[in-house]
């Protein structure tokens, strides 16, 4: 557990202890980072109770900043592993996480670093990882996917992010909302917006609001495709032109020779999906049925 905080020493996230820091170390925040400074401590308690944070948890941290979340998580969590790119933000940190022992910042871009192979080395013995973190919004998707898609049993993920994208993650078919990253996510998770954060929370404030966002392991599907490989590429397929029908779009991914149209629409038939109807319209379990009765048909 962390050590007790200095007395009489602001949260990072104190508004006036955060313009404090930046100043003392002449922090320009890098918009090509993404770089937002969450300042306001309801919020970062909000999103400690909604990723449930207990002593027994050891939490994986995605850009910590200046800290000011690191902090909070710290006050709850067995340990926490923060991955932080920008090598100037490494000495601040240090500082400011100073007053806490089960805190580890490690230099690196997320996107490059082997999740698994880190939490073994870092985290041994972890009984349940979570990941919490405040998403930079130009690369939220690459990250989240490349989490959800980690071989690794997360208790649970907690993110914030653009309110925008935050509805597509929880989306139900038939919105606009709806679309691949929303099938990508809910195949591995169970995507619910927690809360909203409006943008006046943030050092520099962002041109939009952001949303808290909880994945957690979904119950196992009653049927999985014949290959996840071929259950994404039809649904990137089909979402390509959301605007045009779903057998329109299945002829662009698969061709329109004459047996090919005829193995698509016997496909089609066995379901009892109607092929003027657009892709948003199919459910999960429907997109795995799909993927396994044109494999059956020898399309795939």
């Amino acid at each position: 557990m962390s050590n007790t905080n200095q007395a009489n020493t602001p949260d990072i996230a104190n508004p006036v202890r955060t313009r404090a820091i930046m100043n003392t170390y002449g922090i320009a925040v890098k918009k090509s980072l993404g770089q937002n400074f969450l300042s306001d401590t309801n919020i970062l308690a909000n999103i400690v109770q909604a990723a449930d944070i207990t002593d027994e948890d050891d939490v994986i941290e995605v850009g910590p900043g200046i800290g000011a979340l690191t902090e909070q998580l710290a006050r709850h969590a067995h340990r926490v592993l923060a991955f932080e790119i920008d090598r100037n933000l490494i000495p601040v940190l240090a500082d400011t996480l100073l007053p806490y022992d089960n805190i580890e910042v490690v230099n690196a871009d997320i996107l490059k670093v082997n999740i698994e192979d880190e939490i073994a080395s870092r985290l041994p013995g972890a009984k349940a990882v979570k990941v919490v973190a405040n998403l930079p919004y130009y690369i939220t998707t690459p990250i989240l996917m490349g989490l959800v898609s980690a071989p690794v049993d997360f208790a649970a993920i907690v993110v914030m992010m653009q309110k925008e994208v935050a509805e597509r993650l929880s989306a139900q078919p038939g919105t606009k909302a709806y679309g691949a990253l929303t099938l990508a996510v809910q195949y591995k998770m169970q995507a619910k917006i927690a809360f909203t954060v409006a943008r006046t929370a943030f050092i520099p404030q962002p041109n939009v609001d952001s949303a808290i966002v909880t994945l957690t392991p979904r119950e196992p599907l009653a049927e999985l495709p014949f290959t996840e490989a071929a259950l994404f590429r039809l649904i990137r397929g089909c979402f390509e032109h959301r605007r045009k029908s779903l057998w329109n779009n299945l002829q662009s991914i698969f061709g329109k020779a004459p047996a090919t149209k005829e193995a698509l629409a016997a496909s089609l038939a066995d379901l009892g999906i109607d092929q003027g109807i657009r892709a948003e319209r199919l459910s999960l379990e429907e997109f795995i049925a799909l993927t396994n009765v044109l494999h059956g048909h020898e399309v795939f």
